[in-house]
């Protein structure tokens, strides 16, 4: 009996995180900005920081991005309930649910098995979008993934199976059953804002889509039952009226990775939305909650293309310091994490400057006296294969070399090599970093629950006394 009591104390404790008391009068935020950069973990957010100062001609270490100078700063835990190292849908469900829950699910609870149409619909959670709704804020969706992958997805879906993003996704089992592919969910969602990619799951065949009804058109359904405009491009988008609700959907998947982007390219950048997502949120006098999600970090993560993940970071930064710039300090709490980490390194002994992309030069004089098998000096080290070897790797990974080890490309484009053979690299298990500024930041401090972001948010929005 003892131990049952105090299993049940654990798990109480788990889905409904303490936090310490609130002084009294203390500042409340009108407004909430929540930016994930997907993957973005503590060495991501390192190699940026010097990337982005290199771009400039900088040596780069001394740097700081633009959320690295929020006064408030807290390590959070990001495992799922059933896995050690998380996926982008049970993280994001954490910080959107205020409960942790399990790898690959969103908006139900960790009592729901994967896959399984029955118990998600049992045990369904309510979001920060949803309860925003309710208490009159404005709510926007920004990202550069589609709209109904994981992380956005958070904001406003309940699915047992992320994968669901169309309902041709969903197994003949559990149709039938009274769940939701995402793309519906979203078309039938409260929201006044809603930008990312994602086209070919709200469309039937005779739209380029997905979905198994040929003439399918989710967009014209939610402009017809909202009053709201759907914009297809960065030029429709700025021509939008300010006081309707925007569905903005600019590619068929995920936006194009800046590293590929064309002069003149019609797909706005996160910068770009965020903007427009601010400048007619803001008209809101309750209020507004806002995501903002750089989700193709995670995608050159996983594709082992670390110059991808840096030039993504950097522009996720730039739209962090946007907000920064265009929003009142005294009235708007933004936060910054990442929803898992990567298993991305920065190693090798490179000197002061070293290119972050390149090859390790070590500093004058060597690396740490036990590894600098430099041919000469100003040469790349040397690695026990006689070959040089870059900055930045990965543990596992689509760049992984069997048989004998080529020498390393480098720049932008790279693929980066890897240690053990995986199709796609993958998550990292250790913490991320959470960065707070405005109204409730003093919250953010400490090693933390993932799903305490869920509180810290809800406390300075003055939901919880």
């Amino acid at each position: 009996m003892t131990r049952t009591i105090l299993a049940t104390l654990l798990l109480s404790s788990a889905a409904t995180p303490a936090l310490a008391e609130d002084a009294p009068q203390e500042p409340r935020a009108k407004n909430v900005i929540l930016f994930i950069g997907d993957g973005m973990g503590i060495s991501t957010i390192t190699a940026a920081r010097i990337y982005e100062a290199q771009k400039r001609g900088e040596t780069g270490e001394e740097n700081q991005l633009s959320f690295e100078t929020f006064p408030n700063v807290a390590l959070v835990k990001t495992y799922n309930t059933n896995a050690q190292v998380p996926d982008s849908a049970g993280t994001a469900s954490a910080m959107h649910t205020g409960v942790k829950t399990r790898i690959g699910v969103l908006g139900i609870g960790p009592e729901a098995t994967r896959g399984v149409c029955a118990e998600a619909l049992a045990h369904s959670l309510p979001t920060l979008g949803e309860e925003a709704k309710a208490k009159g804020l404005a709510v926007g969706i920004v990202t550069t993934t589609r709209l109904t992958h994981a992380t956005p997805a958070a904001v406003y879906a309940h699915t047992a199976d992320r994968d669901w993003e169309a309902d041709s996704s969903i197994p003949a089992s559990q149709q039938g059953q009274g769940c939701k592919d995402i793309a519906l969910q979203l078309a039938e969602a409260e929201f006044d804002l809603a930008l990312g990619g994602g086209t070919a799951m709200f469309y039937g065949k005779e739209g380029g889509g997905r979905r198994t009804d040929p003439a399918a058109d989710l967009p014209a359904q939610w402009a017809a039952r909202s009053g709201g405009v759907v914009v297809k491009d960065a030029a429709g988008l700025a021509a939008a009226p300010m006081d309707r609700p925007v569905l903005g959907l600019f590619s068929p998947s995920h936006l194009t990775y800046m590293a590929d982007r064309k002069p003149g390219s019609p797909e706005p950048t996160l910068t770009d939305m965020t903007a427009q997502a601010i400048a007619r949120l803001k008209a809101d006098p309750d209020g507004y909650y806002l995501m903002v999600e750089g989700g193709r970090i995670d995608h050159a993560h996983h594709d082992g293309r670390a110059g991808y993940a840096l030039e993504e970071a950097v522009e996720f930064a730039r739209a962090v310091q946007w907000a920064v710039d265009h929003t009142d300090p005294a009235e708007t709490l933004i936060l910054v994490t990442a929803d898992h980490s990567h298993v991305f390194t920065i190693a090798g002994y490179p000197q002061r400057g070293n290119d972050i992309l390149g090859l390790v030069v070590p500093p004058p004089g060597g690396g740490d006296g036990d590894h600098s098998d430099s041919a000469e000096q100003g040469a790349p080290l040397l690695a026990g294969d006689g070959k040089p070897y870059t900055t930045l790797g990965y543990a596992n990974g689509p760049g992984a070399v069997s048989g004998e080890r080529p020498v390393p490309a480098t720049g932008i484009a790279a693929r980066q090599q890897s240690l053990i053979p995986t199709g796609a690299e993958t998550h990292g298990g250790e913490d991320v970093a959470l960065f707070a500024t405005g109204p409730g930041s003093e919250r953010a401090r400490g090693v933390i629950e993932q799903n305490v972001i869920h509180a810290i948010i809800r406390r300075a929005l003055g939901w919880v006394e």
